[in-house]
């Protein structure tokens, strides 16, 4: 081992795993490494200290470790400054850029530590008139100066939360099917409550499930009620919820009756019709061809929507986004604001949403299915709460405890 660096942390470092994680992580990367301190915490809120001197077989082994490393929040002692490179060429970062975490960060220019504008995992850092922000492989440029190696930037993990009130800890909930739902209702609609007394934005991410369990007038009502502020989407869920307001159907299936209709497999590709006829979802509300649903809702109350499709998709709709770094970037441009994330029944859109969300914005995630909520959290949305239940059930309970009067008829 050629090449090493003496590192630190601190924090809840005995409790969360995070020692053990990096440990194991140095080994995992061919490393080795010797504790030189450790500080335990005695009590339940103090912090642990540890400062460890991590080695590697040359100096690029070593720095994509020491990046590995700042994903829990382990960083120089001494980062020193932040080295700077030329983009050679439109969409291609420098070979040794800087592989960004969704974690609070900082890069040392000059004399002052310069927090890096809306964190993102796996971007490049982009440094422009002395700001620092994230930047995707397809959207860099020549000549813009990206930061390389692990000097100069360090990671700040965010705190945990120990506390005795009816509320969430994020960052050390696991995902169980077994936790009490009303409790877990109950803070999540406190959550939504306080996130827009303080002015933020709540974004919903959402699959067709919403409209296939019945749940579309639960939703529709937190539309309406102001608890949806952003949604992000595919071309299913759109174009599901427009069935069902035109035909009754959710895959040609009665929402009323619970069976299937003659003819029903063409609602969904005859509503998607209706809609390219008129031009927008926007237009058929304004022409009076969607009157009710989600989207309907969405329309009416001014609320931002972003759709972006796949290569399974039908029609689409002629709000889909097709392209999907297109798609990405109207994503990226609703997020700003965002104080609150909700993920209900789609595993493709939650995962990506995910990936671009700082790590500071608290998200749940809602699914039947464990997998989903396992795979958002392991995919390195570590803030992610996990809720395995029926979405139907889980809208309707939601909505009764921030809409009053809904149910109720």
């Amino acid at each position: 081992m050629s090449a090493s660096e003496v590192l630190e942390t601190r924090g809840h470092l005995m409790d969360s795993g995070v020692l053990a994680r990096v440990l194991d992580d140095v080994l995992a990367y061919g490393g080795d490494y010797r504790i030189d301190r450790l500080d335990v915490g005695r009590a339940h809120d103090d912090e642990s200290y540890a400062r460890i001197e991590v080695s590697a077989a040359d100096d690029e082994s070593l720095a994509r470790l020491l990046m590995r490393l700042q994903t829990h929040g382990i960083n120089l002692v001494d980062p020193g400054q932040a080295l700077l490179r030329e983009a050679e060429q439109d969409g291609v970062f420098p070979d040794d850029f800087y592989s960004t975490t969704n974690l609070e960060t900082v890069v040392r220019l000059g004399a002052a530590w310069v927090p890096v504008e809306h964190p993102e995992m796996d971007c490049g850092l982009v440094v422009e008139d002395g700001r620092v922000r994230t930047v995707p492989v397809s959207d860099v440029r020549a000549g813009q100066s990206v930061v390389c190696g692990a000097r100069g930037v360090k990671v700040v993990l965010p705190l945990r939360e120990h506390s005795a009130e009816e509320r969430f800890e994020f960052m050390s909930s696991s995902v169980s099917s077994e936790k009490p739902q009303s409790l877990l209702l109950r803070q999540i609609a406190q959550q939504m409550r306080e996130v827009k007394v303080e002015g933020g934005k709540i974004l919903w991410v959402g699959g067709p499930a919403v409209v296939h369990t019945g749940a579309a007038p639960a939703m529709v009502a937190l539309v309406e009620a102001g608890y949806v502020d952003v949604l992000f989407a595919g071309n299913a869920l759109a174009t599901h919820d427009i069935e069902a307001s035109l035909y009754g159907t959710s895959l040609g299936v009665d929402l009323a009756a619970g069976k299937g209709v003659e003819h029903g497999h063409e609602h969904h590709i005859r509503a998607i019709n209706q809609i390219r006829k008129a031009g927008s979802i926007a237009a058929a509300v304004e022409q009076g061809v969607l009157t009710s649903g989600v989207m309907h809702a969405l329309v009416r109350q001014g609320t931002s929507f972003v759709l972006v499709g796949s290569v399974r998709d039908d029609g689409p709709l002629p709000d889909v986004h097709t392209d999907v770094l297109d798609g990405q970037r109207a994503m990226r441009a609703e997020l700003p604001g965002v104080g609150f994330a909700i993920m209900v029944a789609t595993m493709l859109h939650s995962i990506a949403t995910g990936n671009m969300l700082p790590a500071s914005i608290p998200l749940v995630c809602v699914d039947i299915n464990p997998a989903t909520v396992t795979k958002l959290a392991d995919r390195g949305s570590a803030q992610a709460v996990g809720i395995v239940t029926d979405i139907g059930l889980f809208l309707e309970g939601l909505a009764r405890e921030l809409v009053p009067g809904f149910g109720s008829s």
